[in-house]
């Protein structure tokens, strides 16, 4: 785990290189990411660990540290996704995490209906109305709180842990696109509406309205991203 002593380097440094600004094939010395970004030998060495866990980058004696082509990054990494986020590629990374959600969660949403438990439940109907609530206030950091809480109760409460092991990555988009001003001014009442139609719908065991439910959130979000870039 990185520290906030190496936590500038590692974000400039990837950022570079998920925005395509260092290439796929580029071989970085430690001593030019010292001199380039002025850390010490020692927080050079401790990014470049990191970036090689995201496999980002790989290292070898007598050729040193090769950026990796994209398709063997790790695009589950939560700090990778801020990278793309914030970045030039920023419109691609949405649509490929948007298809994802897609994928995912109404799936998770029809599972979650059929396997949650009794708490799962009663979380999400509390979740739920909290949504309703802080959307009414407008209070966009407390929604994205509570938003982020609820996605990852579905996915949890769907009893797949390759589901639930997702909710980082949803947080991350959901984080990044308050960050980045993707998402509308306020809570938008049709998408908090269904929000409380999912945990009814979990709670009730119904699962077909479930899932049913959580594409119609998905749907929305696609639209509301693609309204940005229009």
């Amino acid at each position: 785990m990185v520290d906030g002593r190496h936590a500038r380097v590692l974000d400039e440094l990837g950022t570079a290189i998920a925005s395509g600004r260092i290439p796929a094939g580029t071989v970085l010395r430690l001593e030019q990411l010292q001199d380039e970004y002025g850390a010490s030998r020692t927080v050079a060495r401790e990014v470049v660990r990191a970036l090689e866990v995201m496999r980002l980058t790989s290292s070898k004696r007598r050729v040193g540290i090769t950026v990796r082509d994209a398709a063997e990054w790790n695009h589950f990494d939560p700090r990778l996704i801020g990278w793309q986020l914030g970045g030039d590629c920023r419109e691609q990374a949405l649509r490929m995490l948007m298809e994802l959600r897609w994928a995912v969660e109404p799936t998770a949403a029809r599972f979650a209906a059929l396997r949650a438990s009794p708490e799962d439940r009663g979380r999400l109907r509390a979740l739920a109305s909290r949504l309703e609530t802080t959307a009414r206030a407008k209070d966009l950091g407390t929604f994205l709180e509570h938003d982020i809480a609820f996605h990852h109760i579905v996915l949890a409460a769907s009893g797949n842990p390759m589901f639930c092991q997702l909710s980082d990555v949803v947080a991350q988009v959901l984080t990044g696109r308050t960050e980045h001003g993707l998402m509308p001014p306020e809570p938008q009442p049709g998408a908090v509406a269904m929000h409380v139609e999912v945990a009814l719908a979990v709670d009730a065991g119904d699962a077909g309205r479930a899932e049913h439910a959580m594409r119609g959130i998905m749907e929305q979000a696609r639209d509301e991203v693609a309204e940005q870039f229009e």
